[in-house]
């Protein structure tokens, strides 16, 4: 049974409704079978770990979420091994790196990362910009998972870098918003296992984020600077959460 207010459910028919209208907009057989593949690989091999484990086949919520992850970000001309690769290194690894019983790096982002580092993959960042899907959705899956922090760190932190950038090229301020990857911020960046619990290390982490990806870009790094930075900060995510959550209480009038 399907439980509508279950925010995975959510966020899955979300990205299930946004495929599909990308593929109306722009219909193409390889977008189709890129999120196939992802699907249908991320489903299976879950199935099968959660088969040894309890001798049941399991479609799971976090299954589907990884495979329509992995097809909006995978290169739809990706060979389908490459999918398999992406899938296998995703369920694999969130069972090995963990961190008191939660997973330590963001499972979708590392098994794309991997791909492209050690197979020679290839991204695409599928509806990435559509910032009219992706920030009304968004704004409402970060208030339900308690994720806000993190995106107005980024958010805040993407702006002190991108201006004095932009005037010192001479270049318009209202293109800013125009740089933002929008799926990374509002679906990659907010993963709840992998970020901080609090609120002032979830400030920091979403600007240690955009400071990261800023520099990596800068610096011309090859490998997904975004997929990069996202799970350098995952790893930090055990020291962020001994920053004191400092919370600031207005004075209370005495009658």
């Amino acid at each position: 049974m399907i439980h509508f207010k279950s925010i995975k459910v959510q966020i899955n028919l979300f990205l299930a409704a946004f495929a599909l209208f990308l593929f109306l907009k722009e219909p193409r057989f390889a977008f189709f079978t890129g999120f196939f593949w992802s699907v249908l690989f991320s489903i299976l091999i879950e199935g099968a770990v959660l088969f040894l484990k309890t001798k049941k086949f399991q479609v799971t919520e976090s299954a589907l979420t990884s495979g329509l992850i992995i097809g909006y970000i995978l290169s739809s001309e990706s060979s389908w091994w490459i999918f398999l690769a992406v899938a296998a290194f995703t369920v694999g690894l969130k069972r090995v790196l963990r961190f008191r019983g939660k997973n330590l790096l963001n499972p979708a982002a590392l098994g794309i990362f991997l791909a492209v580092f050690l197979l020679k993959g290839s991204t695409e960042w599928k509806g990435a910009y559509a910032w009219y899907f992706l920030i009304p959705a968004g704004l409402y899956i970060v208030n339900k998972i308690k994720k806000t922090e993190i995106v107005w760190g980024y958010f805040a932190m993407s702006f002190l870098l991108f201006i004095p950038q932009a005037l010192a090229q001479g270049s318009s301020l209202l293109d800013i918003p125009g740089y933002f990857n929008y799926f990374f911020i509002f679906i990659m960046l907010i993963e709840p296992k992998t970020t901080p619990s609090t609120r002032w290390p979830k400030v920091v982490f979403g600007a240690g984020v955009a400071l990261l990806v800023f520099l990596l870009t800068e610096w011309g790094f090859r490998y997904e600077p975004e997929l990069f930075a996202l799970l350098v900060l995952n790893a930090s995510v055990p020291f962020l959460n001994k920053i004191p959550d400092f919370k600031f209480k207005t004075a209370q009038k005495t009658s």
